[in-house]
């Protein structure tokens, strides 16, 4: 048992474990000490100077950093002194001397954390430290994101993200006043191996990493007479949506969302779901041809955008073991635009396909060769959570008080193990619902795989299927993938199938998905309560097995024959490339 520390905090007793810091102590009795650098557990720098206190260990006060300084005993600690208030006002001057003050046209105004501790310590807008700004160009070069470093207060958990994403293709260059975070040799991020996963932009405090904002593009093809304009919600997206709104982590909204979609001029609302559970038929056939005619293995799932990015560049030698299924997103594109499109009688070229994605990633993927089924390609445009929350305010649609209603029939109506597709260990349950019933020619009862659930990077578990001990591991976030992989190639593991997903924690975790402060995120499992979410939409779902449904069923009766079929392989699978040459060594 750790030894207790006791502490004073203004003025109140306070008893902590040995090695807590002064910012942690505080916690302890309500009061959050501002920060604007720090992240728990990957950026403890103590640079920004923000999360300053006065602490006395006997030598009288000095101010110091409560993010990285531990208590002792008998400190007494001053978190609100007018010390402590001038230092943090003066701290937030300089940086705003040399910051972009475009407060009222910035995406991030109002959910801008410097903006916030501005307003709180009251900075006027002309700040005394103007002086000399250096001017940055902004980077556009990713097919994803925007880089603003004009914007940027050098709080480097861009950095940090993008390291614990073991990418690490973005650090500080020069000094002084000129420092700046950017790529090596003052590359665009497009130049590098940056995968996409929009980490970094869900870490950033200000207006310097945003996604980009393809809402425009939506607009003027509802507004086109011409085109069909159709739009599929990935699971994710209904566990988040309404933190836009105020509503509390972990609320599920997937009525008000299809609503607000409908509201918004889409001519059908479908789910990407339904392309999730036709995922789980095709890449479960997959994996049991692979196992019972000596294909290569472990097989690994295509879901992911930022994992493919991931593996094409840092481990090109797991190419064969990538399942070839197209994500549940392409894969329903490639559905709209072949059977849906015939059955229909539209002209594939007349829809617009698009995409609501808690995902950056997915910003590239609707790039990829081989990603158009019907001679066109299978989306057209992908937007993230956060551009349909902008979508929904811009529109004055009343989020909150919209009533529930359901997805448009047929491509709407999904099982309970496509909508945990969100979730890290999702896809490995969803595909073991299936597999084992069809290997084992039984109905099996309990389908909840408790093994793959939770949100830690790496889980492992043997399970027995149909006679065969199957070793499965799910990985969250390309650190942890790194480890795993590594760890296969020099055959340190033996699995038969990963689930890899490029977030930590899945796509509830997503670069797309709304942005918490800071003070949330340390305090608050959010990746928990957003996949408790989709878990509870599963539990309340009549089916939940990918091959009970009816949809899935009538696919394949009336257009793809069975799973793996030529057709389907056609229409339904992809291709990879080696792009390891595209990373700078």
């Amino acid at each position: 048992m750790a030894k207790m520390i006791n502490l004073k905090i203004n003025g109140m007793d306070v008893s902590v474990p040995a090695g807590t810091t002064i910012l942690e102590a505080a916690r302890e009795i309500g009061i959050e000490i501002p920060t604007l650098c720090f992240m728990k557990e990957m950026n403890e720098i103590g640079a920004c100077r923000i999360c300053v206190v006065e602490a006395n260990e006997g030598r009288g006060f000095r101010i110091v950093a409560s993010c990285v300084y531990p208590v002792t005993e008998g400190m007494e600690v001053r978190t609100n002194s007018k010390a402590v208030i001038e230092s943090r006002k003066m701290t937030l001057e300089l940086l705003l001397s040399t910051h972009d003050r475009k407060c009222l046209s910035c995406v991030r105004s109002g959910n801008c954390e410097f903006q916030k501790l501005c307003n709180d310590y009251g900075i006027e807008d002309e700040a005394k430290f103007d002086g000399d700004k250096p001017h940055y160009e902004l980077d556009k070069t990713s097919p994803h994101m925007i880089r603003d470093n004009n914007k940027c207060v050098l709080c480097r958990r861009c950095v940090a993200a993008c390291h614990a994403q073991h990418v690490g293709v973005i650090g500080t260059n020069d000094r002084g006043i000129d420092t700046n975070v950017a790529c090596a040799f003052e590359k665009g991020l497009g130049a590098t191996g940056c995968v996409s996963c929009g980490q970094c932009i869900i870490s950033c405090p200000t207006g310097a990493l945003t996604e980009k904002d393809d809402t425009d593009k939506v607009i003027d093809a509802i507004n086109d007479p011409e085109k069909v304009v159709i739009v599929q919600t990935a699971p994710a997206v209904r566990a988040a949506l309404g933190e836009e709104f105020g509503l509390p982590i972990g609320t599920g909204v997937e009525g008000k969302m299809v609503a607000a979609l409908r509201r918004l001029g889409f001519d059908k609302v479908f789910d990407t779901d339904v392309a999730a559970d036709l995922t789980i038929m095709e890449e479960g056939t997959e994996f049991i041809d692979r196992v019972k005619n000596g294909g290569v293995l472990p097989m690994i799932t295509s879901c992911s955008p930022g994992w493919i990015n991931f593996c094409e560049m840092y481990h090109p030698n797991m190419i064969p073991n990538l399942s070839s299924c197209k994500s549940p997103q392409q894969m329903f594109g490639a559905v709209l635009k072949t059977y849906y499109a015939e059955k229909h009688g539209i002209d594939p070229k007349n829809i617009v396909s698009v995409s609501v994605m808690p995902c950056t990633a997915k910003k590239y993927e609707i790039m990829r060769d081989d990603e158009n089924a019907a001679g066109v390609p299978d989306l057209d445009i992908t937007i993230t959570t956060r551009e349909l929350a902008r979508m929904i305010k811009k529109a004055r649609i009343e989020f909150n008080k919209l009533p529930d209603e359901q997805f448009d029939s047929p491509l709407g109506e999904a099982t309970g193990a496509g909508v945990i597709f969100g979730a890290t260990g999702g896809v490995m349950e969803a595909a073991l619902r299936t597999v084992a019933e069809v290997l084992e020619g039984k109905t099996i009862e309990n389908v909840e795989y408790t093994a793959v659930r939770g949100t830690d990077a790496i889980k492992e578990a043997t399970l027995n299927v149909a006679g065969m001990d199957v070793n499965i591991c799910v990985v969250s976030g390309l650190d942890a993938a790194h480890k795993v992989l590594t760890a296969v190639e020099n055959g340190e593991k033996n699995y038969h199938f990963i689930e890899i997903m490029c977030c930590p924690g899945g796509c509830v975790n997503g670069g797309g998905q709304p942005i918490q402060p800071n003070s949330v995120r340390q305090t608050v499992d959010i990746k928990a309560l957003r996949a408790k979410a989709l878990y509870d939409y599963d539990a309340a779902n009549t089916k939940r097995k990918s091959h009970e449904s009816p949809v899935v069923k009538a696919l394949y009766d009336e257009y793809f024959e069975k799973p793996g079929s030529h057709k389907a392989h056609k229409i339904l699978h992809t291709t990879y490339v080696d792009r390891s040459k595209n990373v700078m060594k």
